[in-house]
């Protein structure tokens, strides 16, 4: 499909990719590359699919439920590290924790050590061995057992997590489709609810490959990214219904080309609202690591990372190249397309016999031929002008000089 003519292509090539970006012209041919990006995406889908399927999620104590082991950072020895605490607790239990995290920063930094679900003798032990071994201080300035404290957390409440979540998800899905098929069409809301699953399935596979901890910040982060794939959704809808008003009715463009052109004519906005949405996610993901240790705010952070990144690439990508699929099944839009392609023939008809008319010097058999036609003005011009005898009352033939 070409998208647009020799001039506004040759131009393109001149101009570099930012200068191209910011002006939005429509030299990215995104629309007309759509079967790569189809199998892009499809094999981005498939490959998430296949993790999930196979190697499944991290979740976290909250899913699975468990024990939790706190103990503060600070010991007699000086900081205690994650690797000193999973240790003296496999010294005590003769298996390792499954994990340990240090939360916060300076004196108030903690160590957490969760792991299956332990009885209240196997809890005592492990934080006999805690104390013994690392000698965490407590509020007093002294070395203490009652500084290490317990909790036990049962999967359930994760469970009723997860339904609420599924639940708001599937209620968001229909108040996003019924709100596009009233404002736009049936069909640029099916092209949003594609892109919209597409997002959730590849965050939770990158969550699945990478082997992120899955936990209730996750599932309510991935349901604020949404809302950010939506929006950007939306503003490109907007501009392809803006260029496509009355196009049944003309001839210069298809519904695909003036869908490429609002495309990159949102394309830098898209690209802008995209890092202006990353700045605060990055600055909630270097707050929550490297100043709180691994917590919420990282959990938060990390799921809104990987859903703005793909949300944008799919809102780009996706969306409105499955938008012009699912017109071009329109008869009418078809119809319009031939008529566009037999305009386009007809100009390229004309150009091509003005292009026979010019005369080229360096072809042989054309000069002979100009030189003839020209030795024959020249004879015909030498030849006087026949004037008829003037008569009473009409004119002659003679002009006065």
């Amino acid at each position: 499909m070409t998208v647009v003519d020799d001039k506004n292509t040759t131009a393109g090539k001149r101009e570099s990719v930012f200068r191209r970006l910011y002006v939005g012209t429509g030299a990215f041919d995104v629309v007309g590359a759509r079967k790569r990006w189809y199998l892009f995406f499809g094999a981005l889908v498939l490959v998430c699919i296949a993790s999930m399927g196979i190697k499944g999620f991290n979740f976290g104590i909250d899913f699975e439920g468990g024990t939790q082991i706190q103990l503060p950072a600070n010991g007699k020895n000086g900081q205690i590290t994650e690797e000193q605490a999973k240790k003296s607790f496999a010294d005590a239990l003769g298996k390792p924790a499954d994990e340990a995290q240090k939360v916060g920063s300076g004196v108030s930094s903690t160590i957490q050590l969760r792991s299956d679900t332990l009885d209240a003798a196997e809890v005592a032990r492990v934080k006999q061995a805690l104390f013994e071994e690392l000698g965490p201080i407590g509020t007093s300035g002294q070395p203490s057992v009652q500084a290490i404290s317990d909790s036990a957390v049962s999967a359930s409440w994760g469970g009723e997590i997860s339904r609420q979540a599924l639940i708001a998800l599937g209620v968001f899905l229909l108040a996003v489709t019924l709100f596009l098929a009233l404002y736009f069409d049936i069909r640029m809301a099916a092209a949003a609810l594609v892109s919209l699953l597409h997002d959730i399935v590849v965050t939770a596979g990158v969550y699945s490959l990478i082997g992120f901890e899955v936990t209730p910040a996750t599932v309510i982060g991935l349901l604020t990214i949404l809302g950010f794939s939506l929006y950007d959704t939306v503003v490109v809808f907007d501009k392809v219904r803006e260029n496509t008003r009355g196009l049944l009715g003309l001839t210069r463009r298809t519904y695909g080309e003036a869908a490429n052109l609002a495309l990159n004519q949102t394309l830098m906005r898209s690209f802008n609202t995209a890092l202006i949405a990353m700045l605060p996610i990055l600055g909630l993901l270097v707050v929550g690591y490297i100043l709180l240790g691994s917590g919420t705010l990282q959990d938060l952070a990390l799921v809104q990372l990987t859903g703005t990144l793909v949300g944008v690439l799919s809102s780009v990508a996706l969306a409105t190249p499955l938008l012009v699929d699912f017109k071009m099944r329109d008869p009418k839009y078809r119809q319009q397309a031939d008529r566009v392609a037999s305009r386009r023939a007809n100009q390229a008809r004309k150009a091509a016999e003005r292009a026979d008319d010019d005369f080229d010097p360096t072809d042989e058999d054309a000069l002979e031929a100009e030189l003839r036609k020209e030795k024959a003005y020249a004879a015909a011009a030498s030849v006087p002008a026949r004037n008829q005898k003037a008569t009473k009352g009409r004119p002659s033939g003679k002009r006065k000089r």
